[in-house]
């Protein structure tokens, strides 16, 4: 089977042909360079962005998989979350493709993209499994039974962790996107030059929260000078990564305990952070569990998880009418069946 995804949910436009679900034949992404002087995505411009570049970028993912449009099978696209403008450029341009070839249409939840994702990087990898998904937007746990089924463990209850690296590298003065350059900077200081306080909420053990860890870095800053700042710049930020990243992997850990599986994945463009990947892997193996992710490629918003979604789907006998709507908010749990 051969599945067209089309991902553009926020500021990445992708597109991928991936057969029988694991094996990417293309996998096509474009980054849009044109939020970078605001610090942030910029929904209007993320939508005449994708408007631009979603049909050459289409024609380029059947071209490298050395396929013509009539030879797909069914075509995938994300429908939610995400921002309304941009998922209605890649819903409408589905819809099209879809009533040309009279192939089958199917709305995929980008957050179940990223959990798929890793069955893409690990062919060998069935459920049940625990799974972070942490990004720019999102930063939850899933608990995974089997392959659509799906149980919101914890979620963040402010900002998500991508947001909060965003906004601290913003602060610094260190560029857009945050999370590789912290990632980079980071890797060079010491993560025990401050200790910023843990998240704490009560009653709830499997939720983050990031809005007071960003607070507290804010306050710090401020009462030093511009000189020390310059100085133990990349151990402040070490710093401030050791925290988020102990706070992740604490409660990933706990929750796949809890659950009783074996495996504990991760997912979504935080999961490109290198201590993060190291910790997770340190501390799932000191518990005797499984610990596995995508290479950074497939960490990204990317359609290669979004068609192997729908070969999923499509496999079952699920597609979706021409009366596909778009979400800007969504929950996981929301397309169990």
């Amino acid at each position: 089977m051969l599945v067209l995804g089309i991902e553009s949910s926020c500021d990445e436009t992708s597109a991928a042909v991936v057969r029988d679900g694991t094996h990417i034949l293309s996998n096509i992404i474009a980054s849009q360079a044109v939020h970078i002087p605001y610090g942030g995505v910029v929904p209007e411009l993320a939508s005449r962005a994708h408007v631009q570049k979603i049909i050459p970028i289409i024609e380029t993912a059947l071209a490298q998989a050395n396929i013509a449009l009539t030879d797909i099978d069914g075509i995938a696209v994300t429908n939610a979350p995400g921002l309304v403008g941009s998922l209605l450029v890649g819903v409408s341009v589905a819809k099209g493709l879809a009533y040309t070839t009279q192939k089958p249409l199917v709305g995929v939840n980008h957050l179940e993209g990223h959990l798929f994702s890793n069955f893409l990087g690990s062919a060998e990898l069935e459920p049940p499994l625990v799974s972070l998904v942490v990004s720019g937007g999102h930063t939850l746990l899933v608990d995974m039974p089997e392959r659509g089924k799906y149980q919101l463990r914890g979620q963040t209850r402010d900002d998500a962790a991508g947001e909060a690296f965003d906004k601290i590298a913003k602060w610094l003065e260190l560029g857009y996107p945050g999370g590789p350059i912290i990632d980079k900077l980071a890797a060079e200081g010491d993560p025990n030059f401050v200790e910023f306080p843990p998240p704490i909420i009560r009653n709830h053990p499997y939720d983050f929260s990031f809005s007071g860890l960003k607070t507290a870095v804010l306050y710090y800053l401020q009462k030093q000078t511009v000189e020390f700042i310059q100085a133990h710049r990349n151990d402040i930020l070490a710093s401030f990564q050791e925290a988020v990243v102990k706070s992740l992997v604490e409660r990933t850990i706990a929750a796949c305990l809890d659950a009783g599986y074996p495996t504990v994945t991760m997912a979504g463009g935080v999961a490109c952070n290198r201590r993060l990947r190291a910790a997770l892997e340190s501390a799932a193996a000191e518990h005797g569990l499984r610990c596995l992710y995508p290479s950074p490629i497939l960490c990204t918003d990317n359609g290669a998880m979004i068609a192997a979604v729908g070969d999923f789907y499509l496999r079952t006998g699920k597609s979706d009418s021409w009366q596909l709507g778009v979400f800007a908010r969504q929950p996981l749990t929301a397309i169990n069946k």
